[in-house]
């Protein structure tokens, strides 16, 4: 199984940025998007069901949007209206839910940079 993230970069506040995540292996039940910011945990960022439904950390609510290409394998990342306080590296996840919760089975790999100036 392999999880490839990509899209991050530099931009300005206000500017967008498109993550995508593909993940080869195996079918992605639910998928997921964390964060690291610079010396802080890893926080769930997004996630995505089979039915693509939709979660969002309350502070990106509104701005971010998760979605899914089962033809591809693919999740994607829409940011928009990112301010720096969105500078983390991010990491897709393929995982599951149980009930409301969600688990990441794969992923954990390089991550992609995201850095908003201000």
């Amino acid at each position: 199984v392999q999880v490839m993230e990509s899209g991050g970069g530099l931009v300005q506040a206000g500017e967008s940025l498109r993550l995508s995540c593909e993940i080869s292996g195996i079918s992605i039940n639910a998928a997921g998007w964390y964060r690291q910011p610079p010396e802080k945990e890893r926080e769930l960022v997004a996630t995505i069901d089979r039915a693509s439904r939709t979660n969002y950390l309350d502070s990106v609510k509104g701005r971010f949007t998760i979605s899914r290409d089962d033809a591809k394998n693919t999740v994607y990342l829409q940011m928009n209206s990112l301010k720096p306080e969105d500078t983390a590296v991010y990491y897709c996840t393929g995982g599951s839910f149980i009930g409301i919760h969600y688990y990441p089975n794969v992923g954990w790999g390089q991550g992609t940079q995201v850095t908003v100036s201000s």
